[in-house]
């Protein structure tokens, strides 16, 4: 009977003793699925950012995937994929525990839902995203010298209306004055007059107004690089996929993004006349942002006209405060045999010549400017370099230059840039990074804004056990 009341205890005490074994591995479980799931979900969400461009970073030195895969078809349900593709292989990775036969999954986890329902795409925000990028990547470049240069590149272009002021009206107005004035007349024979030709040197020069910019200064045109794009491809002219925009904490750890900081960034990555880039499509990339035309010898033409606009109102500043050269166009006009019948017409005639040496002297300005010299943004009487005797041989007067002092093409390009709206700037900028990425293997249809650089995940997870769980996680290059 003693041996019965010992079974009978031993019985009880390994019901209650097997009750607690079976509960601590049964906790042990619930904590292995926890924890499971959150080294699953940072693995896959990793892995995802693993996948980062590979040309995008070579290139322009970016970090961003690329939703479309090197494929036709860019969203983000590719990227969802992705990572529940991941995190299935981890939760039962092929040859690993639980797959021998025979042997049993303790946790028997699958993954239920992906969804990832905020992402930052490059183009987001007028380009915030990828400026943030860029301001990370930049952030221990030496830019304080040039960003002052800039500045006051920028203070004197505004202060002396060099963007702003209309020569061409001006020049219109002493025109209509000699128009209002008349010229003489002088009987060539009995009862016969004529109008005694004004003879004005002024007019020849304007005359090569309509030849084109570079066909006046390029000493050899047909050089000019005449690569074509059809800009309807690209993301400046295309509608844009749109994420969220720059995330919170990306922005918490990178702070502002710099406008300065960005535009010195794309002449570190972009080519420029006399300084082209041998991966790029179009030749004169900046030239390209700034013009956002089609064709290279239609950028590198608006960029040369701006410059001519420019150098024509910083040259008439001068040139009317010169007493010097202002008497010697009073002189020139007062030699003119219509000017001599008719005094009146001494003044506008002096002032149209004036503009028209302004113009020349402009000419030359570009000339230099684009043959790698250097002018200042204002001159001095050391600094002029026609005579008044040019206005008849424009395109014969004009040298190149590769001297001088003030300011070269590339820092003019510099203040353009910067006094480009910022909106056109970051989409142009996109648009040659997409042009040049798009020439290098598997990449034709790559878009910026189908490229994402920070993202949040919503997962859900069960296990066969029957517990669920749900977690969001967000993750991104910052």
């Amino acid at each position: 009977m003693r041996k019965g009341y010992i079974t009978v205890f031993l019985t009880l005490s390994l019901t209650l003793i097997l009750s607690l074994v079976f509960t601590v591995i049964e906790g042990a479980r619930i904590s292995a699925i926890r924890m499971k799931f959150e080294c699953v979900a940072d693995i896959g969400m990793n892995s995802v950012l693993a996948e980062y461009h590979r040309e995008l970073l070579e290139q322009y030195e970016l970090l961003f995937v690329d939703m479309s895969y090197g494929g036709s078809h860019a969203n983000i349900g590719n990227t969802e994929a992705h990572l529940r593709n991941y995190m299935q292989k981890n939760l039962k990775p092929e040859g690993g525990f639980g797959n021998g036969i025979g042997v049993r999954d303790f946790l028997a986890m699958s993954v239920d839902a992906v969804h990832i329902g905020r992402y930052s795409i490059a183009s987001d925000e007028a380009g915030a995203v990828l400026k943030r990028q860029v301001t990370d990547y930049m952030a221990d470049y030496p830019v304080g010298a040039i960003l002052e240069k800039i500045n006051m590149g920028v203070a004197q272009i505004e202060r002396f209306g060099l963007e702003s002021r209309d020569i061409g009206a001006e020049r219109a107005h002493y025109e209509a004055q000699i128009d209002e004035i008349g010229l003489p007349v002088e009987e060539v024979e009995e009862g016969v007059f004529e109008e005694v030709p004004l003879d004005n040197p002024a007019d020849a020069a304007n005359a090569t107004r309509s030849s084109g910019v570079l066909n006046l200064v390029l000493e050899n045109p047909s050089a000019v690089s005449a690569v074509k794009i059809n800009g309807s491809n690209y993301i400046s002219h295309r509608s844009r996929m749109q994420g969220t925009g720059v995330s919170a904490e990306a922005s918490a750890v990178s702070g502002n993004v710099n406008e300065l900081v960005f535009q010195v960034y794309l002449f570190e990555k972009c080519g420029y006349y006399r300084d082209e880039m041998e991966k790029s499509l179009l030749k004169y990339q900046i030239e390209y942002i700034l013009a956002g035309k089609d064709v290279d010898w239609q950028n590198l033409e608006f960029v040369a006209k701006r410059l001519l606009l420019w150098r024509e109102v910083a040259n008439v500043i001068y040139i009317l405060s010169d007493s010097a050269k202002v008497a010697e166009a009073k002189a020139a006009a007062g030699a003119l045999a219509a000017v001599l019948m008719c005094p009146a017409l001494l003044e506008p005639v002096a002032y149209t010549i004036l503009f028209a040496w302004a113009y020349v002297e402009s000419l030359q300005d570009v000339k230099t400017l684009l043959s790698g010299g250097r002018v200042p943004i204002m001159k001095t009487a050391v600094d002029w370099k026609t005579g008044i005797n040019s206005l008849t041989n424009v395109r014969g007067s004009l040298s190149a230059d590769s001297a001088g002092q003030g300011l070269n093409y590339k820092e003019y390009l510099q203040i353009m840039l910067f006094l480009q709206n910022k909106e056109k700037r970051a989409y142009r900028a996109m648009d040659i990074m997409e042009m040049d990425i798009r020439r290098t293997p598997g990449n034709a249809r790559f878009r910026m804004d189908a490229c994402f650089d920070t993202y949040e995940a919503e997962l859900s997870i069960s296990s066969r056990f029957g517990y669920a769980y749900e977690m969001s996680r967000s993750y991104g290059f910052y």
